[in-house]
């Protein structure tokens, strides 16, 4: 059974079902699942595999307990549900006033989207940037990791523009972090595809905050650097074949240029971004050499219901360098780029200026008003 990048990917009822049916499940084993998904179990995990980490309170669905907490952790800090993902049960909260209020907030949208409200603290890293190392492992223990991705572009603590390699990234970081998360997923017996993800501060320190136990919305850009086809192995390993048998050795895995992709929804930059719902009036696909839509679902005259994620398509644009994607991006995509009713959120953000020099810098929003996605 292949979950894909939805809820049921990280379920480990459905897993152990599958197990006890005695049908394969294409993803880590249920154990992993269960640690992976309670992401305080996930950061103790990780300081065990002597990888670094945030201060962080315990887990609680006790208002004035995590009050009290707040003060060890210190502020600024987020509230994260434990069962959390997408951004949802999460508040970023800048000092005791605005706690209280937060916490509660956060607890509500928990128990609504995961059926559990408990939550924890976690020191907020002052404008970080978002990086996570896509990893494969088989069975035997064997881990490989396959490079870094920036995502540090988000909305709403949601992932929007998503980059291979992470741009001005210093080598020897680079191998840190790929070697931190290779040293967690072997710590805590992972098997199959799966993310480690960081957060790289200003001085150039990264912390673990996350594993996400399933194939990403982004691999796509990690599969156009690497010409690795990730979902075929997350089937292969499934069935029992080892890394080696994949011919999937760390020193042959090597970047090759660049790529991004763009997350294309039906969410109204006009209206709040409030997701939208209608007929498909007009679609045109972009298209051409380094360009990759993923999208089999988008068409004229499909309909957009309400009852589904508002992601579209994706857009995903490779080039020798990092230049060379973003402007086959933008001229790709607008030259034969998607036209559609409802709206979509091609025209936010703005795009990016050039990445600066400075090490560790990340492409930022600029006061442009070209498309994008």
């Amino acid at each position: 059974m292949y979950p894909g990048y939805g809820f049921l990917s990280e379920n480990p009822d459905l897993a152990e079902a599958c197990e006890r049916a005695g049908i394969r499940f294409v993803g880590p084993p249920p154990s992993v699942l269960h640690l992976t998904g309670n992401k305080a179990r996930a950061v103790a995990a990780a300081r065990e595999a002597g990888v670094a980490v945030l201060s962080s309170s315990q887990p609680s669905s006790d208002v004035d307990t995590l009050l009290a907490a707040a003060l060890e952790v210190g502020f600024p800090l987020f509230v994260k549900a434990v069962a959390g993902g997408g951004g949802r049960g999460m508040r970023r909260v800048q000092g005791p006033r605005e706690l209280r209020e937060s916490v509660e907030a956060a607890m509500r949208e928990a128990e609504s989207a995961f059926g559990d409200a408990t939550v924890f603290l976690e020191q907020a890293v002052v404008n970080p940037r978002h990086i996570e190392v896509q990893i494969l492992a088989d069975a035997t223990g064997h881990v490989v990791h396959l490079y870094e991705r920036d995502c540090s572009v988000q909305r709403r603590h949601q992932k929007v523009i998503e980059i291979a390699p992470a741009p001005n990234l210093d080598p020897e970081l680079r191998d840190r972090i790929c070697a931190d998360a290779v040293a967690f997923a072997r710590h805590i017996g992972y098997v199959n595809a799966g993310t480690v993800e960081f957060l790289l501060d200003e001085r150039g320190k990264h912390v673990f905050i996350e594993m996400n136990p399933r194939i990403q919305v982004e691999h796509t850009v990690t599969e156009e650097v690497t010409d690795r086809d990730l979902v075929i192995a997350q089937l292969r390993i499934a069935s029992g074949e080892t890394l080696e048998e994949l011919q999937l050795r760390q020193e042959d895995i090597v970047l090759r240029g660049a790529a991004l992709q763009c997350r294309i929804t039906t969410e109204d930059p006009a209206n709040g971004f409030r997701p939208d719902t209608g007929l498909i009036s007009t679609y045109r696909s972009p298209g051409g050499a380094g360009v990759r839509l993923d999208g089999g679902t988008t068409h004229t005259g499909a309909e957009v219901s309400a009852h589904f994620d508002s992601m579209l398509v994706k857009l995903t644009c490779r080039g020798r360098t990092f230049r060379t994607a973003v402007r086959r991006r933008g001229a790709r995509s607008r030259s034969s780029g998607s036209a559609a009713s409802p709206p979509t959120s091609r025209s936010w953000p703005p795009w990016w200026t050039t990445p600066t020099s400075r090490p560790g810098a990340s492409p930022r929003a600029s006061s442009s008003s070209a498309p994008t996605c």
